[in-house]
């Protein structure tokens, strides 16, 4: 038997999960759907402020890796604890947990021993707020060429960065965050749960 996903070096991790780019498929919406009801079953509706389907899956006809990220956001008072333990239950595993303010939690499903499963998710736990990757998400829904300059920016970084994720995310970063500033001027703070 091989070495646990816990017991892996980076280095190990990114070659037995390379990035891989898909053209857009439209299960991904039903992915994220069936997910979403998995989540609100398992945590309580009453405890979800909003759920979100970003990332790249999230936009129609957009070259992205297989893996439906979903922005949960959580009451306030809720137990971050029991909150992870739930999804944990469900098949999660906890990657990254910031406590203080803002709340940032990542945890993942569909990674194995082998690579990935048929179906990979990423849930990026926040309290409810103005989020970037909303407003990036919603900015390449309706700006294609904007659209196509992401996707041609993510095959360059493809064969650079294949089996170096935090490259890949990093090289992408000065991108996202212009389009995401433009996104936000022009969406008036639409996601601003004060406004």
């Amino acid at each position: 038997m091989g070495k646990k996903l816990s017991q892996m070096s980076n280095h190990e991790l990114w070659k037995l999960f390379p990035i891989i780019l898909k053209e857009y498929n439209s299960e991904w919406l039903n992915w994220y759907v069936d997910e979403e009801k998995l989540l609100y079953e398992a945590i309580g509706k009453e405890n979800i402020e909003r759920t979100n389907h970003i990332g790249s899956t999230a936009v129609d006809g957009l070259l992205a890796k297989p893996t439906i990220d979903i922005l949960l956001e959580i009451i306030n008072d809720f137990d971050v604890d029991k909150l992870i333990s739930i999804l944990e239950e469900n098949g999660y595993i906890c990657m990254a947990k910031q406590n203080r303010n803002p709340l940032n939690i990542t945890l993942v499903k569909g990674y194995t021993e082998k690579g990935f499963a048929n179906r990979v998710f990423h849930i990026h736990v926040r309290y409810f707020g103005d989020w970037n990757e909303l407003y990036f998400r919603d900015y390449l829904r309706v700006n294609k060429d904007v659209t196509t300059q992401y996707r041609n920016l993510k095959l360059s970084l493809k064969e650079k960065c294949e089996h170096d994720r935090d490259a890949y995310s990093n090289a992408k970063s000065e991108f996202i965050l212009k389009h995401t500033d433009i996104a936000r001027d022009i969406l008036n703070d639409k996601y601003n749960p004060e406004k």
